[in-house]
């Protein structure tokens, strides 16, 4: 499997050395060619508008957006979540997304850079253990549609649980950063569960 990671912007990097802790080869995704040649795509955290954007230059947003609509098994963390929402609260005026997960989340829910934390959360589904977590500037999920499988969820501010980890066929997304932490069930549960 050709997994590629989507290099315009954010902790791309990470995520490649994620998938190379996980005996899996990435290339870097910037220019509709380097999409064509793979199989699988991870769209990493980092400023969603900017992605956008970045995309609309690189004019990979279209592509990006028709093969993940065509089934291409697809991850994105924290603004990697917010680019496969089909809604978004909070959202900046006209901000797009990839869509493709029956999820509305809510920008940078748990805060600003400052209230960033680390935490472990339990995800049955992913790994026997719980996940090691970074929560930067992160999203949660608000509201749910039908075939939404929750992986995880977390107590926020409002004192309610918000998934951080959710499900939808070939998509994948966490609201959290594990590509920064050495636990990589995160990205073994993509390769084996979701790109099969």
């Amino acid at each position: 499997m050709r997994v590629g990671v989507l290099a315009l912007q954010g902790d791309f990097r990470e995520h490649i050395s994620a998938l190379n802790h996980c005996n899996v080869e990435a290339t870097e995704v910037r220019r509709v060619g380097e999409l064509e040649k793979i199989d699988a795509l991870i769209i990493p955290g980092g400023e969603s508008t900017t992605i956008v954007s970045l995309a609309k230059t690189f004019e990979i947003f279209e592509p990006i957006k028709k093969r993940i609509a065509s089934g291409m098994p697809t991850y994105g963390s924290c603004a990697g979540m917010i680019m496969l929402a089909d809604h978004i609260v909070a959202a900046k005026d006209g901000q797009e997304t990839f869509g493709g997960i029956d999820i509305t989340v809510r920008r940078n829910a748990f805060g600003r850079q400052v209230d960033s934390f680390e935490t472990d959360i339990s995800a049955p589904a992913i790994s026997s253990t719980p996940i090691r977590a970074v929560f930067i500037r992160a999203p949660w999920v608000e509201k749910i549609g039908k075939g939404v499988e929750v992986l995880a969820s977390y107590e926020g501010s409002d004192s309610k649980a918000h998934a951080v980890a959710v499900r939808q066929d070939h998509l994948l997304a966490t609201a959290f950063h594990p590509e920064i932490t050495d636990d990589y069930s995160v990205h073994r549960y993509f390769l084996e569960k979701v790109c099969k």
